[in-house]
């Protein structure tokens, strides 16, 4: 069955039921409190951001004049997230919101029904495509494998730094724009993150041009973009929700695919289980590894910001992928 956005399988939440939720609270990213800016006396540009890549973001482009909360808690699973009766009131109190449509239902609903007057979705600063569970080479050269998915629009676009530079670029002038007051701060900052995201492709660029190896398996189809910018394949275990079970004919072909192409990984992430790829690779004599979809920071992580985990992963795709 073709999937239109990721999360097909997860119920979307009524107006109703958003204030019927117990408060569960905010997770905050900086070190005030979860309160609004104007409570905690701030006076400051106040941005609530849906996740990590959405909240790193707005951390580095608004710098001191934003206060910036998430609605994420760290650790929780993006996709999973259920909007409470009180960050539902927190949103509706905030200057601007920044989120990724189709990403979270209960949060594109939830902005749907506010009245905030500035909503910044990533997703129309830059172009998403269709994506099954294999994307890159392989899926160019030849039909589906048996049990592939068929794809929908993959909202993973953070995980290419371009696209994440295209949609910096976008927030920064909707920040000047909300909160012209700063705008030549907004302009300096956004500047400089994008020139630091340049300098990570260019580093993946290099990275990842000699290898032994274009292919790598993960259990969550979340790094198409990463293998279409790079020149790689990624066949993944399961589709665009990281929690669907993949069938036993396309474990059956990633076992088969594997031992053709050489390759010597299977990767996980750290917010869901590793069990089916553990599984996985040890029917198949594979190695297991951690590629980080980077939808939250954990003490699990392989750094403490979006810019060190991006670099955890290059250096963990060159191992896998046999880098000369």
């Amino acid at each position: 069955m073709k999937m239109t956005v990721m999360n097909v399988r997860r119920q979307h939440i009524s107006a109703v039921a958003l204030t019927a939720v117990t408060a569960l609270g905010l997770g905050t990213l900086t070190a005030c409190s979860g309160d609004s800016a104007a409570a905690a006396g701030t006076g400051k540009y106040d941005v609530v951001a849906s996740f990590y890549p959405m909240a790193f973001l707005a951390e580095r482009i608004g710098g001191s004049h934003v206060h910036v909360t998430s609605l994420t808690q760290p650790g929780q699973e993006p996709h999973d997230l259920e909007i409470s009766a009180r960050q539902t009131a927190r949103l509706e109190q905030s200057d601007a919101v920044l989120y990724l449509k189709g990403l979270q239902p209960s949060v594109d609903e939830a902005v749907a029904q506010s009245g905030i007057g500035t909503r910044i979705d990533a997703a129309s600063l830059t172009t998403l495509e269709e994506h099954g569970n294999e994307v890159g080479g392989h899926a160019a050269a030849h039909d589906a494998h048996p049990g592939e998915e068929s794809g929908g629009k993959d909202p993973h676009v953070w995980l290419d730094p371009v696209r994440y530079a295209q949609i910096a670029e976008g927030v920064g002038k909707a920040f000047e724009k909300g909160d012209p007051a700063h705008a030549a701060d907004y302009r300096k900052n956004t500047a400089a993150l994008v020139g630091e995201l340049d300098a990570l492709n260019t580093r993946y660029e290099t990275g990842l041009r000699n290898t032994r190896n274009k292919v790598f398996i993960t259990t969550h189809a979340a790094f198409g973009y990463l293998a279409e910018r790079y020149g790689l394949t990624e066949e993944a275990l399961n589709g665009l929700d990281p929690e669907s079970e993949p069938s036993a004919a396309r474990v059956r072909d990633l076992e088969r695919m594997a031992k053709a192409d050489g390759v010597t990984t299977v990767f996980y992430e750290t917010l869901v289980s590793d069990r089916t790829a553990r599984t996985v690779a040890g029917d198949a004599g594979l190695r297991t590894d951690v590629l980080d979809p980077l939808e939250g920071i954990t003490a699990k992580s392989r750094g403490t910001d979006y810019l060190q985990v991006m670099d955890s992963n290059l250096q963990a795709l060159r191992k896998a992928l046999g880098a000369k």
